[in-house]
């Protein structure tokens, strides 16, 4: 494909703001929409097991929104069929209207030829059937969801269940105790969404144009990443998507922005605020470090001996940037920084605030900090997480 000549182009410092802006922290957010209007203005919502402040999906609008509570954050997502889950950037909360451009992946689930399970013969039409008449239900009210204790070990009804997920004739209307819930498509996804018309091309096109509106500016790995499809793909419908091509002062790489992301420059002050790992702003790791100058990797599956910033290392957003790093843990009601990693002393201010105001979402009452990569910062960083402590009980 012949890549038309940029028509613009951005200061390395132009195309962070607009990242930011894209992704919800730069202007004032539409606090009326809340977290649906979140949702919607970012395309996708991560899902994911690990819990120690919040599980990520919580932790996403919390970021932008600030303390919105929890259960408004479940009841946003699931209440009144506004998302669906399913596989886009991983396992994600998607925006209901969403649902007929990922046609091309139910699509291709179906033509899989091979699996990693196998599936008992006649078990997902019992499945179905089950639902049908029962629905909607977890794996476990259909039958059990593991065959033995084994993360890995599916049973059958599990196996089937999952398959018609992907294929699309079921769907997860909710998570309840992190356990999926499944209900016929039919039923579940409203009437004037429920088809696959689209062809791959149609689906694919809109995926591009969500993305690169989500990121404000990206490189083709960049959009490519973002719900997941093959560069390929973008490359056969990027030039229709409406996305225009830009570069970039640094990124050495053909990059390309949403037109309404150009159309203003990008103002206004953000909360300063701890990130989930899976927030769609860091999610991308090359992305990471090309906007920010910083090395953002996800510890948990790393072996303890072996990691560097903690096992659910948060990044810290402060004035446009990232300053620094927050293991935390949860002691009662005592949040604890079992690590925290500063870019430098400057950054002492904003991780107390971001710290202290994140105990108080997750009802906690005091902070400890264990363990700081500069331990010559280490009292710094605790009278200040102290007055911060003061400040907002007063």
């Amino acid at each position: 494909m012949t890549t038309p000549r940029p028509a613009t182009e951005l200061s390395a410092d132009e195309a962070r703001r607009i990242a930011l802006r894209a992704q919800g922290f730069l202007g004032s957010p539409d606090r009326k929409a809340g977290v649906r209007g979140i949702l919607r203005h970012l395309g996708a919502v991560q899902l994911d097991t690990i819990s120690v402040l919040a599980r990520s999906h919580e932790l996403i609008p919390y970021a932008r929104l600030g303390r919105v509570g929890r259960t408004t954050v479940e009841d946003a997502y699931w209440k009144d069929t506004h998302a669906f889950e399913y596989w886009s950037h991983a396992a994600c909360i998607l925006p209901i209207e969403e649902w007929p451009h990922f046609a091309f992946r139910r699509r291709a689930y179906r033509n899989r030829p091979h699996w990693n399970h196998d599936l008992p013969e006649g078990t997902y039409d019992q499945v179905v059937k089950q639902l049908r008449t029962e629905g909607p239900l977890t794996a476990t009210e259909l039958g059990g969801a593991k065959k033995t204790s084994e993360w890995w070990d599916w049973s059958g009804t599990k196996v089937a269940v999952e398959r018609a997920l992907m294929y699309g004739e079921v769907v997860c209307v909710e998570r309840r105790g992190w356990k999926r819930v499944y209900d016929l498509a039919e039923r579940a996804v409203p009437a004037d969404l429920l088809h696959d018309e689209l062809d791959d091309t149609a689906c694919l096109r809109r995926l591009v144009r969500l993305a690169g509106q989500s990121l404000g500016v990206g490189t083709r790995a960049d959009i490519a990443d973002y719900h997941r499809i093959r560069g390929e793909q973008v490359d056969a419908v990027i030039a229709d998507s409406g996305l225009v091509p830009v570069t970039v002062e640094g990124w050495g790489k053909p990059a390309w922005a949403d037109p309404a992301a150009l159309a203003t420059p990008p103002r206004g002050r953000h909360r300063t605020t701890l990130l989930s790992p899976f927030d769609s702003l860091i999610w991308e790791r090359a992305r990471t470090e090309r906007i920010f100058g910083f090395t953002h990797r996800l510890e948990a599956y790393v072996p303890k001996p072996k990691r560097i910033h903690g096992y659910f290392a948060m990044p810290v957003l402060a004035g446009g940037r990232l300053v620094g790093r927050v293991d935390p843990a949860r002691e009662g009601r005592t949040l604890v920084a079992r690590q925290v990693s500063l870019d430098s002393p400057k950054a002492v201010p904003a991780v107390a605030e971001a710290l202290v105001e994140a105990a108080s979402w997750v009802d906690c009452t005091d902070v400890r900090v264990e363990r700081v990569d500069a331990p010559e910062l280490r009292d710094a960083l605790t009278q200040a997480v102290t007055r911060a402590l003061v400040t907002a009980l007063r």
